[in-house]
C-alpha cells in the first residue's frame, strides 16, 4: 500500500504540469506584484515545460483574485500571486470575507519582499530622531500619507512604536502618495521603493528611513527605523507569496516550490525584480504557513486597536 501511494505520487509530480497553467495577479499589470509574477512565470515556464499565464484579476482590496482562486481546482493550474494584506490583513479588516486565508489555500512559497520607506520633503526632516522631536513638539500637526493597506498599518504601528501623535492621510495608491509628497501636503510618506526612488536620486525627495530590516541594494545608506531605540520591534515589509486552492497535492506543491526556489537564484531574474523595488525571498511551503500565522498574530491587535475597518 505504501509503494503504491508513492508510486502515484511520483507519476503525478512526474506528470504536473501537462497543460498552461494560470498565475492570477489580484492587480492590475504593471505594478510590483504584476511584474513578480511574469517574470517568475517565464522561467517556471521553460523549466516546468509549460506556460505559466499571468491574469490579472484586480479590485476590492485583493479579494477578485484571491475568490477566485480559491474556489478553482485544486489541481496546480491556477495558482495565486497573493500579497501579505490578502493573506493576513483582510481576514481584520473585513467583517465578512469571501475567502478563508488559512483553510481556502494551499501554500506554496514566500516569494519576495518590497520594503517600506520613509519619504520626506528636500527640506523635510532628515532623520527619524528629528521627525520624532517635531511630532513631539506638534502633537496631532504632522501628517504622513499612505496609499495601501500594509503602509497604513506601518504608520499605526510607528506611531504606537513611538508613542507619537501624527495625522495619517490616505491616497490612491503609490502615485498619489509620492504626488502628495512632491506638493508638500504631508510631511512625509510611507511608500514602496521602487516609486520613490527616482525622485530621491533626483534630489526632489530624501529617504528618512527604511521601515523593514530588509537591506535595499539601492540604498545601502538607508538605516532602518529598528535602530531607534523606541522602535527596535519595526519591521514591515509588502512581501509576496504564491499559493494554490487548498487541497493542491503535496507532490505538485513541492515541484512549483522548488521550480520557484530555482528562478529566484537566477541573476538575472534577480536583477529584474531588484530593478522593480522588490527583494527575492525564497522559501518553503512550511516557512510560508509559519509567516502567515506569525503574521497574523502581530497584525490582529494594530488593526484592532486603530479600529480600522472596510466595509
Amino acid at each position: 500500500m505504501v509503494l503504491t501511494t508513492a508510486l502515484a505520487h511520483a507519476a503525478e509530480r512526474n506528470a504536473y504540469p501537462s497543460r498552461p497553467v494560470r498565475m492570477v495577479v489580484p492587480f492590475p499589470p504593471g505594478g510590483p506584484t504584476d511584474i513578480l509574477a511574469r517574470v517568475l512565470g517565464q522561467h517556471l515556464s521553460e523549466s516546468l515545460g509549460q506556460p505559466f499565464v499571468v491574469e490579472n484579476k484586480s479590485g476590492a482590496n485583493t479579494l477578485i483574485g484571491a475568490e477566485l482562486v480559491a474556489r478553482s481546482a485544486p489541481d496546480g493550474y491556477t495558482l495565486l500571486m497573493a500579497v501579505d494584506n490578502t493573506l493576513v490583513m483582510n481576514q481584520f479588516l473585513y467583517s465578512r470575507l469571501s475567502y478563508d486565508p488559512v483553510k481556502d489555500f494551499s501554500p506554496i512559497a514566500k516569494v519576495a519582499d518590497s520594503p517600506l520607506i520613509m519619504v520626506s520633503g528636500k527640506d523635510g526632516p532628515k532623520t527619524l530622531n528629528e521627525l520624532a522631536a517635531m511630532a513631539r513638539a506638534q502633537p496631532g500637526k504632522i501628517s504622513y500619507g499612505y496609499g495601501t493597506i500594509t503602509s497604513q498599518l506601518a504608520g499605526e504601528m510607528l506611531k504606537s512604536e513611538l508613542g507619537l501623535d501624527m495625522v495619517g492621510v490616505s491616497y490612491r495608491g503609490s502615485n498619489g502618495t509620492i504626488q502628495g509628497m512632491l506638493s508638500q501636503d504631508v510631511t512625509f510618506v510611507i511608500d514602496g521603493v521602487a516609486t520613490a526612488l527616482p525622485h530621491i536620486k533626483s534630489g526632489k525627495l530624501h529617504a528618512l528611513a527604511n521601515l523593514s530590516q530588509t537591506r535595499i541594494p539601492d540604498l545601502p545608506a538607508l538605516r532602518p527605523a529598528a535602530d531607534h531605540p523606541r522602535s527596535h520591534e519595526m519591521n514591515v515589509a509588502v512581501w509576496m507569496a504564491l499559493v494554490a486552492p487548498a487541497g493542491t497535492p503535496e507532490a505538485v506543491i513541492q515541484k512549483i516550490e522548488a521550480g520557484v526556489s530555482a528562478a529566484l537564484k537566477k541573476p538575472d531574474v534577480q536583477e529584474k525584480l531588484l530593478g522593480a523595488g522588490l527583494v527575492p525571498k525564497a522559501g518553503t511551503s512550511a516557512e510560508l504557513k509559519q509567516l502567515i500565522s506569525t503574521e497574523s498574530a502581530r497584525w490582529k491587535p494594530v488593526i484592532e486597536r486603530a479600529a480600522i475597518k472596510i466595509q
